[in-house]
């Protein structure tokens, strides 16, 4: 058996565009293509997915507005985008009638500007007549921002005008905005935001605009805050100044100076309804927030005051729970409505909506009877009204919109997304595997309804498992062509380190614990092994970025358990992803090599460094990318490397154009049809 020089002898493809390196990566790569792309299959999987991949959504997405169902969309006819809207009754027909509000691409052409907008509009409410526009000058990252008048469909002349700037802004009434924004030298914080922020009045030149709250030059953003009822009514006023990119303060402007609100700082003022004021717990909060001793609110909570209270004094009023996630369950959503609270949770990776109405000094629950086996969003709602449309995607069903009207209780499909493959064959069913710390792992398992199960389904296992994400059911047109269609299975593990479970499902699996992920993934193969779904010999597991690694260490832990390995932009060698492009901010997830105790567990899986001889690994397909800069490419490069020096078989794929995914719908069908001539290869036809 061939062995590796000890020490590291392939440094060199860590050198992203060096002559020689690119010179490798070509080689392999054009030794993998003329073996895939001479399948018989090949050209008809690369055509269906490109068809797949061009295919427009054809469900035209709607905001629940006062005055109807407004829409942003592009198309050949509107390069630069329309904002128009319809009617509920004509939007559920097949072809709705629309009617224009602003036409960019006319705008740009009457002003001669390279106008980019991006539906991005906060409007006064509550005529919702009057609207603050953002338009970009080409791809820059500043906006300038005007005033718009939607019954004359015009900008007003003497209306609020904003030079460019990265800036951010609310209404506090028809004459009067708040305004964060570069006000010159010494206004802008290191990451490039603003953090002044100054009340402007109509026809009022900024120069003289009243500064109303500064924060500091460390922080990331200030923003403006502007509390209001679902009648338009202003409560507080204030900043949400923002510590980080994710921790925030919310300080009201009040009579005697600004009050810091006694918050935690993951948490987010949701609005009002039913004379209750919302604040919801983020699902990161890192403990139970107890803000007058006794028991806490767990992260993902939703909590209330009493407004009244809360107005007369802020800092001492006294919060009471409404949502409180269970063992099993992560708030996904929450949108509040004319009178009513409307959630998304994850209950077991399962998608449910609820409704909650405030009466007599409770919260009244209501379950909304959406499709189940389906990650459930929410899309838009109504603040007039009480009027929901919900996003629903599993992994048979296109996406559909679901309108649900709560003062009836009447729910319909409004639209359904063309269907990309036949999935009448097929089932999705929910199971868990035990790990071996004894935690159970659920899975989701898409089969052929009438398949044998004798151990003779090729199966690819597919996970991530990290960066507390979850992978949620959702429709995938090109793998359920080129890979469900043809009579295979497909299963999506929801391992820990990943989301969805709540915030310990992805704490578990972290730095010294990472291994769990691992062991995680292990189970569920032996799981479909041990239920005869499937077997070694056509079982493969898939995986990109976080997942490629998940799918290094399954090839080096357990290789015996699969007979095809996919590792898409792949992490490899853990003990330098903090030298290579964003490796050194993942150190939180992962530890630091640089620390020797943290190296030393590292080590233990770092799958680069566990390719070694003696060994038999399932020929695995690497897909790496020149111009990655989440996943330096040499992860992908280095792995092959090492697996040909050591005599073992393998394919390399190089995008020397795409970055972190695919560039082109050409690229990415390509890539598609690859990866599943390479699937149907190894578990399908048995080598």
């Amino acid at each position: 058996m061939a062995s590796v020089p000890a020490g590291d002898p392939f440094l060199w493809l860590e050198k992203r565009k060096a002559p020689r390196a690119l010179r490798w990566a070509r080689n392999e790569t054009r030794k993998t293509l003329q073996i895939l792309q001479s399948d018989w299959r090949y050209e008809r999987f690369r055509q269906d997915a490109l068809a797949i991949t061009n295919a427009q959504d054809d469900i035209p997405k709607v905001s629940l507005g006062r005055r109807g169902l407004d829409n942003f969309t592009r198309d050949k006819k509107h390069v630069r985008g329309v904002w128009r809207r319809t009617t509920l009754d004509s939007y559920r027909t097949k072809e709705p009638q629309w009617e224009t509000i602003l036409d960019v691409d006319a705008l740009a052409a009457k002003e001669k500007k390279n106008w980019v907008f991006n539906g991005d509009t906060r409007c006064l409410q509550p005529e919702e007549r009057l609207c603050l526009v953002k338009l970009f000058d080409g791809g820059r990252e500043a906006a300038f921002v005007r005033e718009f008048d939607q019954d004359m469909k015009a900008f007003v002349k003497t209306g609020f005008n904003l030079p460019e700037g990265k800036q951010d802004f609310d209404w506090v009434d028809r004459d009067t905005i708040l305004v964060a924004r570069d006000w010159g030298k010494g206004t802008m914080t290191r990451a490039g935001h603003p953090f002044v922020l100054k009340e402007v009045k109509r026809s009022q030149p900024l120069a003289q605009a009243r500064e109303v709250f500064r924060g500091e030059r460390t922080d990331y953003r200030v923003e403006p805050f502007v509390l209001r009822d679902n009648e338009g009514a202003v409560h507080a006023t204030g900043a949400v100044r923002y510590t980080s990119c994710d921790e925030r303060e919310y300080i009201l402007l009040g009579p005697k100076g600004p009050i810091k609100l006694r918050l935690p700082k993951r948490a987010e003022i949701g609005g009002i309804t039913a004379g209750r004021l919302l604040v919801k717990l983020d699902n990161d909060l890192d403990e139970d927030w107890a803000p007058f001793g006794g028991a806490g609110f767990r992260a993902g909570s939703i909590i209330s005051y009493d407004l009244a209270e809360w107005k007369r004094d802020p800092l001492h009023a006294r919060p009471s729970l409404v949502f409180q996630p269970g063992p099993r369950q992560e708030l996904r959503g929450f949108h509040i409505s004319k009178s009513l609270l409307i959630l998304t949770v994850l209950d077991n990776l399962q998608g449910k909506a609820f409704t909650y109405r405030y009466d007599r000094g409770a919260w009244r629950v209501t379950s909304i009877a959406l499709p189940e086996n389906a990650d459930v969003s929410l899309s838009t709602a109504s603040n007039a009204s009480d009027r929901v449309v919900f996003t629903v995607s599993n992994y048979l069903k296109p996406t559909s919109l679901w309108y649900f009207d709560a003062e009836t209780e009447h729910l319909e499909s409004l639209k359904v997304a063309r269907e990309s493959f036949n999935a009448s064959q097929h089932v999705v069913e929910q199971f868990e595997a035990t790990s071996r710390d004894g935690t159970r792992i659920p899975y989701f398992l898409v089969r052929p309804r009438n398949a044998r199960l004798d151990g003779s389904l090729p199966t690819l296992l597919y996970g991530y498992g990290g960066f507390g994400l979850p992978e949620l059911p959702s429709y995938d047109g090109v793998m359920g062509r080129l890979w469900l269609e043809q009579g295979n299975a497909y299963v999506v593990a929801h391992l820990r380190g990943g989301g969805g479970l709540g915030r310990h499902w992805h704490e578990a699996a972290q730095g010294a614990s990472k291994q769990r992920t691992w062991e995680d993934a292990i189970a569920v193969a032996e799981d479909l092994i041990r239920r005869k779904v499937t077997s070694p010999g056509r079982l493969g597991v898939f995986g990109a970025s976080q997942g490629g690694l998940l799918v290094g260490t399954a090839l080096t832990q357990r290789p015996d358990l699969f007979n095809a390995a996919i590792a898409q932009v792949p992490l490899f060698d853990m003990l330098r992803f903090t030298k290579l492009t964003l490796g050194a901010l993942w150190r939180g997830e992962y530890g630091d090599p640089a620390i020797p105790d943290q190296r030393e567990w590292i080590q233990r899986y770092s799958p680069y460094q566990k390719l070694v001889p003696g060994r038999t690994y399932p020929a695995p397909f690497i897909l790496s990318a020149t111009n990655d800069d989440i996943v330096h490419p040499a992860h992908g490069r280095k792995a092959a490397a090492r697996l040909r020096a050591l005599g073992q078989p393998y394919f390399y794929y190089e995008d020397f154009k795409g970055g972190h995914g695919p560039a082109t719908p050409i690229e990415s069908a390509r890539q598609d049809a690859l990866i599943y001539i390479y699937a149907h290869r190894r578990l399908v036809d048995g080598g």
